[in-house]
């Protein structure tokens, strides 16, 4: 893998071993990668299954009844399940740009380590 652009990690600074609790922002540091540079995918973290809502729930359910059975329904009647799938669609369009991406920790060329960086980052070598 290769990183796909420029990156530069900034903040606190801590010791492999001590918890991310730990920071007490006394060490802070800088650093830049170059794009291109190589490394090793030690481990893939695949996201875990968001919770549904009841109205994502909701909303899934009507959309299904709606694509299934819409054409039987009297026009009024599907009417009022349009603009009820109308009034879920905002929290499911807010539940799938909440759901958890692919993370992975790379052991850089370089001798860095990225730990649950975004897999978006990287290119395939």
């Amino acid at each position: 893998m290769k990183l796909a652009a420029d990156l530069r990690l900034a903040g606190s600074v801590l010791l492999a071993e001590d918890s991310p609790e730990a920071t007490t922002g006394a060490v802070a540091g800088s650093l830049s990668l170059a794009s291109g540079t190589g490394g090793t995918v030690e481990r893939v973290n695949e996201p875990q299954q968001q919770e549904q809502g009841p109205d994502v729930r909701e909303y899934l359910r009507l959309k299904s009844l709606l694509e299934d059975f819409g054409h039987q329904l009297p026009s009024a009647t599907r009417k009022q399940l349009e603009e009820q799938v109308g009034s879920l669609e905002p929290g499911w369009i807010a539940h799938q740009e909440e759901q958890l991406h692919v993370t992975v920790r790379v052991r850089l060329d370089n001798g860095f380590v990225l730990d649950d960086a975004l897999v978006e980052i990287f290119t395939s070598d």
